[in-house]
């Protein structure tokens, strides 16, 4: 089938966005970057944001009033430090339309998509129809996908004020969970590894998400 204008022009934002946002932040891994080249981000996002799609800013996600899709650029890092590799079983949590989800299956992972907002996930059930490695469950971010896991990789896409203990709780031995750490006040990428002895964390890089609002800190009041 003979490409439209409008599908040329998309390749193209997606071309200019691998090697105007990605490759200069060292995301170097080649899978990674095929499958966000292959991945039209311009479907996940709200329709009338479909223009601003590649930017390297987060967007408000179809069929929802609150997610937001993470900025390409951060994403890319995160799943890139979580070293995804085929046959995975990954966690996805907060991912909206599930743009994430369909990158992540692209790297050959069998994907377990859990959003809390409605409309987000159906978005996401229409959008990923037929994707065999994709299962999209709507539920609790701070909950998990209980009897799905344990989880290979998780990433939570969006920031957490608070420990995300019943996810990290899902993980495999060897297990990873990447995410926007705001516990401390500074928003940085964070790692998190599952070993024998208990849980290894790591600082990636510093960036901005919006935080999840099952991940938030609870309003406190000083009188």
């Amino acid at each position: 089938m003979a490409l439209t204008a409008l599908d040329r022009d998309a390749a193209a934002h997606r071309l200019k966005m691998v090697n105007g946002q990605l490759r200069v932040c060292d995301v170097n891994d080649l899978d990674l970057l095929a499958a966000f080249l292959d991945t039209p981000r311009e479907a996940f996002v709200a329709p009338d944001m479909a223009r601003f799609a590649y930017l390297d800013s987060d967007q408000p996600s179809l069929g929802s009033q609150t997610r937001r899709l993470l900025a390409p650029t951060a994403l890319a890092r995160l799943i890139q430090a979580a070293e995804v590799k085929p046959g995975e079983r990954v966690l996805d949590v907060g991912g909206g339309a599930g743009y994430g989800a369909a990158i992540l299956e692209h790297l050959g992972a069998r994907v377990v998509a859990l959003e809390s907002d409605p409309g987000a996930a159906a978005a996401a059930r229409k959008l990923l129809n037929g994707r065999a490695g994709i299962e999209i469950v709507e539920g609790d971010l701070a909950a998990g996908a209980k009897g799905r896991g344990p989880f290979d990789v998780i990433v939570v896409e969006g920031a957490f004020e608070v420990s995300p203990d019943a996810l990290l709780a899902e993980l495999a031995e060897n297990g990873r969970l990447v995410g926007v750490d705001c516990r401390a006040g500074t928003p940085e990428a964070t790692l998190i590894e599952r070993r024998a002895a208990g849980f290894g964390r790591r600082a990636l890089f510093e960036t901005r998400a919006t935080a999840l609002e099952a991940f938030k800190r609870a309003s406190s009041f000083a009188f």
